[in-house]
């Protein structure tokens, strides 16, 4: 043999030994009481990346959460910086959760739906709205009222969709 089917014949080995492993840890998760798809880490979604959604309304700056205040919402995990703000939260999440599932704002009144960055907000009438970045939410800024509107239309046909549909 040569050293290059040596080579291919251990990359085919490994990638063998990889898909029986990973085939048999899906069975063993299957096979345990009380661990689901749903359990895995595929599934675990931290909304607003991270942040205490009350504190975008509470404090001059936002702050980011932590894993031993969590509430899950629609599964969606979010995280808050005291059992207080977690209890604040669920109290009333409409009031705290942003507009559109957390997408920007300014997409979700062209029709898509567009990872946003907590960093990039506004409050309008009490409501929490995200942005992609600073540039949309300058042309978002143009005419808030109009994409609300624009946005919260869209979003009746959008919201069930995956980003990667639209």
């Amino acid at each position: 043999m040569t050293r290059a089917s040596n080579s291919l014949t251990a990359n085919l080995v490994s990638k063998i030994k990889f898909i029986l492993l990973s085939a048999i840890a899906a069975l063993s998760l299957a096979a345990v009481p009380g661990i689901s798809a749903a359990d895995t880490v595929a599934n675990s979604v931290i909304g607003a990346r991270g942040y205490d959604l009350t504190t975008f309304f509470t404090s001059e700056k936002p702050a980011h959460g932590t894993g031993h205040h969590v509430a899950t919402i629609d599964g969606v995990d979010y995280l808050f910086t005291s059992e207080e703000n977690k209890k604040t939260f669920l109290a009333n999440p409409e009031k705290y959760l942003p507009a559109f599932g957390g997408y920007c704002a300014y997409g979700a009144s062209i029709g898509k739906k567009f990872v946003a960055d907590p960093d990039v907000y506004d409050i309008i009438d009490n409501k929490l709205y995200f942005n992609l970045d600073t540039k949309i939410r300058a042309i978002w800024a143009k005419d808030i009222p109009g994409n609300i509107d624009l946005a919260k239309t869209n979003w009746k046909k959008i919201a069930s969709k995956k980003p990667s549909e639209l």
